[in-house]
């Protein structure tokens, strides 16, 4: 029984976080028909790659709209290594964002997201340095338990088990470990603490979605022999809603904001193609359920829901859905005398919500504010409306986690609105709001979870949540719902937050690196936001004993929940290099609140609050600079501009449009942010200014840019080709071509040691073909690989210098690398300096 339960709050948890959107689905009645198809389809589909934006939209589309097979993806990582095209998050703040982008991609194409523990760390070259840091033995275990989990009837792979070294060693590997898990699922002494929670599983076959990608080009994909292949006709049109299966696939796929995936849907026919790898082989080649029953035949005692749930479809009312509610609730009442523990409680979720979207039953509970503090009453708005006549209690609401219920026995007549005010008390363990995989530390290679339970549930787990319990048509059932907060914005109209459990208080040191260049006192910035009313506590630094602070803490006193409080610090340096953390903690009472408060919002997405520890990176070092003006022009989005001020530095934030000789005149440097010349197309039409800039006896600093979609082939004076070359090792052994080079050795003196503590990479798309006006500095390789001599170009063009570099500064120095910052500072000196070799001079 224990076991049933669980299984049935892990399908509603699932449902609601998947299916149900922060703003409530309001379907039409021929959403609500096809839902009404898909409930007498008991097949199921789970596609496995290894991160957002891998998964095949189109496939997954096709398999829930047209099939009606309940579609799942099973996304080994979160994407925490890619770069942020709409942001400066990076690393698990970007795999926040694209957690929530996969989400809403699902909501579009109908199938349901999982992860497993994996974390993306950033570009792999093969499988066996991929399954070394992940720890290939838990996310084996993550992909047995995602399939015991979800019972697939078929697995498709994106990628290719048997092509190691061709792709992305992420991408291998997600199909070397499905592929291996096939056999091991059904098999109860592989990982049985699993079997607490599901049963073994078996699916029945098992394919690789191959495409025109696998083969090189789509003329040799087109030319190929598919005589092997199964071919799927996925150009599916659909009347209901006016587009086709591409077209609903483009717009799922275009959620992928961050990293640049925005999509045009087309129209006809379309083919993909499936190989067979594992299980029972097709004969004719037609179905992927060959020799299934997808029908509730599978289950016993399901033939009657099946021929009702067929009548129910048959007889379906577009004008009046509410006619089939007596029906649709006699169903329900069937499914869940069921004695089974699967398709019942996904099957039971799917028919309530259909049922309420017959009825246009809207439920809803709303906080008065946005965020609330643990051991805190919460004041609730209930809202709850039957816009039928088919009869309606609402028998009392439940209140969650504290499980408190309070009776209503409330007729709802028909468009007749209910509202109810409700008190909640919070208990004082409840957990704040954050995304559960971020909750405890975590390694390189995987992040920590120690409930069993909560791995692969892609969302945020909240706890506060209300139970309607409902009668329907005689037929008692409760429906779920979140608690949201909502306001009304004069432009964008009605917006939905999530409500959040917040600490008391919270506290961000404004600088995350602190660097100290020589032993002058450095003024350290804290702001101190309050989580509730009447906040006042006294807040202090806690250093490494070699460095001090004054003052040793500072009251603060902070009258409205929300507002900030910003105080500063005075931290003295050691006299000899160091590195260490400072944290800043808030004590309020006897309690110590030490975690920062991140917000993630954006509109194609959920508003996200992270919860960090509140410390930045402290560095004495003998690093010298020269008093360059700088100006930055921003690409994709990076903390270089911020690193650089940590340096010493005057910068600019200039905009594209700002770009003219004149303006240029009051700058030293012009240093281009990541991908520039992939996302700023203004670029192509200031090459010249620019170029000019540089001849006058100023530097001009070009930061990485991947080698398609440039918005101008001249990114540089003299002829420069990138390539797909990186350097993904980030202790690869760095070799100095030019080791007497002025930017080695002025102002800084750089050596191998500035190297060292490197992260997740050293860089990437380097040029590989360049002009000999270009003097390659640096050298290095992953193992087994050819040398890679351009991550560091440098150029002398009329008076000044231009420089290239694919070095993955915007990496290093948010992470406080002190070698990256030496290295910057004497490519930003290289004018000053006092000779440049006659070989790099044109």
């Amino acid at each position: 029984m224990q076991k049933k339960q669980f299984i049935v709050l892990t399908a509603l948890l699932i449902f609601f976080q998947i299916i149900s959107a922060q703003n409530p689905k309001k379907p039409s009645s021929d959403a609500i028909f096809n839902q009404i198809q898909k409930l007498n389809f008991l097949g199921s589909v789970l596609y496995i790659a290894a991160h957002p934006d891998d998964e095949n939209t189109r496939l997954i589309s096709y398999l829930s709209n047209e099939q009606k097979a309940r579609t799942g993806y099973l996304s080994l990582t979160r994407g925490d290594g890619g770069q942020n095209l709409i942001g400066t998050q990076l690393r698990e703040l970007l795999g926040v964002i694209r957690t929530q982008e996969l989400i809403e991609a699902r909501k579009i194409d109908g199938g349901e997201q999982f992860f497993s523990r994996a974390n993306d760390f950033g570009f792999s070259k093969n499988p066996t340095e991929t399954l070394q840091i992940w720890d290939k033995e838990k996310v084996l275990a993550d992909v047995v338990w995602a399939i015991r989990k979800f019972q697939p009837d078929v697995i498709i792979n994106r990628f290719d088990h048997r092509s190691p070294g061709t792709t992305h060693g992420h991408h291998t590997a997600s199909a070397l470990l499905s592929v291996e898990s096939f056999n091991l699922t059904n098999n109860p002494t592989i990982f049985p603490e699993q079997l607490k929670y599901v049963k073994p599983w078996q699916a029945k076959r098992q394919f690789f979605n191959t495409s025109w990608w696998f083969y090189g080009s789509m003329e040799k994909y087109n030319a190929a022999d598919k005589t092997n292949l199964m071919a799927m006709q996925t150009g599916a049109y659909y009347p209901s809603v006016g587009k086709s299966n591409q077209e609903i696939a483009a717009l799922s796929r275009s959620r992928h904001q961050s990293q640049g995936f925005g999509s045009t849907g087309v129209r006809g026919e379309d083919t993909e193609y499936l190989e067979f790898i594992n299980g029972e082989a097709l004969k004719n080649k037609k179905s992927l359920f060959e020799g299934i029953d997808t029908s509730w035949n599978r289950v016993k005692g399901g033939k009657t829901i099946g021929e009702l749930l067929t009548k129910i479809a048959a007889e379906f009312d577009h004008k009046n859905p509410s006619l089939s509610i007596p029906n649709l609730a006699k169903a329900y009442s069937m499914i869940q005398a069921l004695d089974e523990n699967h398709w019942s409680p996904l099957k039971s979720a799917e028919i309530k919500e259909i049922i309420a979207a017959c009825s246009g039953l809207y439920l809803e509970a709303v906080a008065q504010n946005q965020e609330a503090t643990p051991g805190t009453n919460i004041k609730l708005k209930l809202e709850a409306i039957n816009r039928s006549s088919v009869p309606m209690q609402l028998l009392s609401v439940t209140t969650l986690p504290n499980e408190i219920k309070t009776s209503q026995n409330l007729e709802l007549k028909n468009n007749i609105l209910n509202n109810i005010n409700l008190d909640s008390q919070l208990p004082e363990a409840i957990n704040y709001t954050q995304p559960y995989w971020l909750q405890e530390n975590g390694t390189v290679g995987m992040y920590t979870v120690n409930d069993q339970k909560n791995r692969g549930i892609p969302d945020i787990i909240r706890e506060v949540k209300v139970v309607f319990n409902m009668k329907v048509n005689g037929i008692e059932m409760p429906f779920e719902r979140i608690v949201v907060y909502k306001y009304n914005d004069d432009v964008k109209g009605e917006i939905y937050n999530y409500l959040d459990i917040v600490p008391e208080v919270t506290t961000a040191i404004t600088d995350k690196v602190l660097l100290f260049k020589d032993n002058k006192i450095k003024n350290v910035t804290v702001k101190i936001r309050a989580g509730k009313d009447g906040i006042k506590g006294n807040l202090q630094l806690d250093l490494p004993k070699s460095w001090s602070v004054e003052p040793k803490s500072i009251p603060f006193d902070i009258a409205k929940k929300g507002t900030e409080q910003m105080v500063n610090f005075q931290i003295t340096p050691p006299n000899k290099p160091e590195e260490g953390v400072v944290k800043s903690v808030a004590i309020v009472g006897n309690k110590r609140f030490d975690k920062e408060q991140i917000f993630i919002n954006y509109d194609h997405i959920t508003k996200q609050q992270v919860l960090k520890p509140a410390e930045a990176k402290l560095i004495k070092t003998d690093l010298k600079t020269n008093g360059e003006r700088i100006a930055y022009i921003m690409g994709a989005g990076d903390e270089v501009p911020s690193s650089l001020t940590q340096l010493g530095y005057a910068v600019t934030i200039l905009k594209p449009e700002e770009i003219s000789a004149e303006k240029l005149a009051d700058f030293d440097v012009v240093m281009t942010g990541v991908r520039a010349y992939n996302t700023i197309n203004a670029l192509a039409f200031k090459q010249n200014l620019l170029f000019d800039f540089v001849k006058s006896g100023k530097t001009m600093v070009v930061q990485y840019n991947t080698n398609g979609d440039l918005v101008t082939e001249n990114i540089a004076p003299y002829p420069l080709k990138l390539s797909k070359d990186r350097v993904t090792e980030e202790d690869a052994e760095v070799r100095f071509l030019a080791p007497n080079h002025p930017v080695l050795n002025f102002p800084n003196k750089i050596t191998s040691k500035d190297f060292e503590g490197w992260k997740q990479e050293q860089g990437l798309y380097y040029p590989n073909e360049f002009d000999k006006a270009f003097a390659p500095i640096l050298s290095s390789n992953d193992k087994g690989e050819t040398p890679k001599n351009g991550a560091l170009l440098i150029a002398s063009y009329g008076k000044g210098h231009y420089i290239y570099t694919g070095l993955s500064f915007f990496r290093e120095l948010p992470e406080g690398v002190t070698g990256a910052y030496k290295l910057l500072s004497n490519i930003i000196s290289i004018q000053s300096s006092d000779t440049i070799p006659v070989s790099t001079k044109k």
